[in-house]
């Protein structure tokens, strides 16, 4: 009976892929996880201490639904120095429980009964459940590694229709590593602007880039009104269970989501906002230390992959790299299903990221450098094994 009252939006929904790797390795021993995209630091020590004080001090009740106004202009202050967009952070800037809050409530803020929203491919699980729960109806935008998985102006035009209202861009991307350089973006702003089309930029991997600089497509010109960026602590600066994001747009659209926000959540941890408060003012030389431990991460695993022959993009941002594994012969969930089975290592299947997906793994290079070199040595055993047999 209960079976038949659940919603058929929610019976739409497929689980996580990356949850279900995760659920069957703790029951396993001996696994080395690459699945999960966390930071293996603990948060900065002196975000902790701040934490810490704020509790001796009792600084636990509510706070304003919109997240501590301390907070929020620390927020302000840092989109305005490091990628040159400037929110009030009266009225445009809302602290959410982790930036996948922030997408839920965008969403649901926007959305009527079977608008369109763009999702380039492959991209962040959360995406299209989000406005499948909301009534809308999620279009993949596929990109490829011919194009370096960025998103192509002929690709994004060749999704438009009248009914497309909103374009993901998820960058850099999750879970290939792309990012999208200056005249890409631009590429894609004149696009939107002509089809009047507003942008959620998920920004949460902006701090981790290689050799290149990111770019907020909100800093591009006509932009500004038309895009909500969304970011967050748990990537950067290795706070992950703390739960904490944010939004930064458009009053109006900020006004709505806040409107949901006060009547799912409240408000987010107070003892979290404080850490994060802390964070940004004095946390952005750990944040440099750990993008370049995981820069040395990125070049092994890019290097031992193309060493065992299989072909490896590589990733600009974020902290995965996406290696192809066509050539064996075996679908993406096959190969994550008898590694993990034959050697130990928990990697996540590409179609889990969408359908354009399929033929690739995901692994996370945000682990100890012992955890990697052994994970390639099994993973590189399995792929001879493979080929062998």
């Amino acid at each position: 009976m209960i079976d038949s009252m659940i919603s058929s939006r929610v019976k739409k929904i497929k689980p996580s892929g990356i949850r279900r790797f995760f659920d069957i390795v703790t029951q396993m021993e001996d696994v080395i996880s690459l699945g999960v995209g966390e930071p293996d630091f603990a948060t900065p020590w002196h975000v902790r201490e701040e934490a810490i004080y704020a509790l001796e001090k009792g600084r636990t009740t509510y706070t304003s639904n919109s997240g501590l106004l301390e907070l929020r202009q620390e927020i302000s202050h840092y989109l305005s120095n490091r990628y040159n967009i400037n929110y009030n952070p009266e009225d445009q800037v809302l602290v959410t429980v982790g930036a996948s809050e922030a997408i839920d409530l965008a969403i649901r803020a926007l959305i009527e009964p079977g608008d369109e929203v763009l999702i380039p491919e492959p991209s962040y699980v959360s995406y299209s459940p989000c406005v499948i729960l909301a009534g809308g109806i999620p279009i993949a935008v596929p990109t490829t590694e011919k194009t370096d998985f960025r998103l192509a102006g002929v690709d994004l035009a060749s999704c438009i229709t009248d009914r497309s209202k909103i374009l993901i861009l998820p960058y850099p991307n999750n879970p290939t590593g792309a990012i999208m350089e200056c005249h890409n973006l631009e590429e894609i702003a004149e696009i939107l602007r002509k089809n009047d089309m507003l942008t959620i930029s998920d920004e949460i991997y902006s701090e981790l880039t290689y050799d290149l600089e990111h770019i907020s497509i909100a800093s591009l010109e006509g932009m500004y009104e038309k895009t909500l960026v969304i970011n967050g602590f748990s990537k950067s600066f290795a706070m992950t269970g703390w739960r904490l994001g944010y939004a930064a747009g458009p009053p109006p659209l900020i006004d709505a989501m806040t409107k949901i926000h006060q009547y799912a959540i409240m408000c987010c941890p107070t003892i979290s906002q404080y850490g994060a408060i802390e964070a940004l003012r004095n946390g952005i030389d750990s944040v440099r230390r750990m993008q370049e431990e995981y820069d040395h991460c990125r070049k092994l695993m890019v290097h031992g992959f193309r060493e065992m022959g299989l072909d490896c993009f590589e990733p600009k941002g974020a902290f995965y790299v996406f290696p192809c594994v066509k050539s064996l012969g075996m679908s993406s969930e096959e190969f994550c299903n008898r590694l993990l089975d034959d050697e130990r290592v928990a990697v996540v299947p590409g179609n889990a990221f969408g359908d354009s997906g399929e033929g690739y793994i995901r692994c996370s290079y945000a682990y100890s450098m012992a955890n990697l070199e052994e994970a390639l040595t099994r993973i590189s055993r399995f792929v001879t094994g493979i080929r062998a047999s």
